[in-house]
């Protein structure tokens, strides 16, 4: 499935829920099926820099696709973190760079969070996509 598929049905589930309440609520149930980062990769090194919380995300490259893994302490960062995975994970690094990630937006994702988890978001976003732009120059 493509990624504005996935972008489009995140943008239906969330069209369900009435408040930001229930939205909160499902994003923490989505992040309870966040398939979890290795032990041996919660490293300083994949640690996202300028979030809040601590999020560990780890990618790896399997016959042309990024396969991106990851974790939090924050259960509602959990719940970004296992989206973004959703969107981006199993797609090639030409697909991950070009990807507009509308569904952000659209689902008001930017607008209900804090300043600082806005900017923890933004730095899953540009690690996931840096790590695409680095197996692309390795391909």
């Amino acid at each position: 499935m493509n990624i504005e598929k996935i972008e489009s049905e995140i943008i239906e589930e969330f069209e369900m829920f009435d408040d930001w309440m229930q939205k909160y609520e499902y994003l923490i149930e989505v992040g309870k099926s966040l398939t979890l980062i290795d032990p041996q990769f919660k490293t300083e090194k994949n640690t996202i820099k300028g979030c809040q919380s601590l999020v560990w995300l780890h990618s790896e490259l399997k016959d042309g696709f990024v396969i991106y893994t990851a974790d939090s302490d924050a259960i509602i960062t959990k719940g970004m973190v296992a989206l973004m995975i959703r969107v981006l994970s199993n797609h090639t690094p030409d697909e991950i760079i070009s990807s507009k990630l509308d569904f952000v937006e659209k689902i008001g994702l930017t607008k209900h969070l804090s300043p600082t988890r806005s900017n923890g978001l933004v730095s899953m976003i540009k690690q996931m996509k840096l790590d695409a732009i680095a197996y692309k120059a390795k391909v």
